[in-house]
């Protein structure tokens, strides 16, 4: 079963559960793979890859963050806090991140690799580390490892 379909059958699980955050959140993501669909050209109808849908499912968990850091910042908690609710409800259709341990040997390797040594590369590696991690790691947390491992 694709990702798209497993999300289509989580809708009918929570309208019959009531649960009103969960289904608005799935319904706005479904949402969210018609626009995919419609800007790649294709009918509404499609269906898209799972990889397309994780990356729909990603920029929406992406958005939300963004809203929690706004929302801490303007001193409305309330409003993080069910931002946050909508977070974890995504998260459950994303694949694990990795962990801090992963993303450092993966740093050393391609540090080593690729023979960097100073700071004026720190681009390149973030992106080789990014291009290796193929999207399961925190991009935040790849740039403060790499700044470490070249300081």
């Amino acid at each position: 079963m694709s990702l798209q379909s497993q999300i289509k059958e989580s809708i009918k699980d929570a309208m019959r559960a009531k649960e009103a955050t969960r289904l608005s959140v799935l319904r706005g993501l479904t949402t969210a793979f018609t626009n995919e669909l419609v800007a790649k050209g294709e009918t509404p109808q499609s269906e898209l890859s799972d990889t397309d849908a994780l990356a729909v499912i990603k920029r929406e968990a992406n958005k939300r963050k963004d809203s929690i850091e706004q929302f801490t910042k303007g001193g409305r908690p309330e409003l993080a806090e069910s931002e946050q609710e909508e977070l974890s409800i995504l998260e459950t259709y994303l694949p694990a991140m990795m962990s801090h341990e992963e993303v450092q040997k993966i740093i050393l390797a391609k540090k080593e690799e690729l023979n960097i040594t100073d700071k004026t590369k720190i681009g390149m590696l973030i992106g080789a580390v990014m291009k290796e991690t193929s999207g399961n790691a925190d991009g935040t947390l790849v740039k403060k490892l790499v700044e470490e491992a070249l300081a």
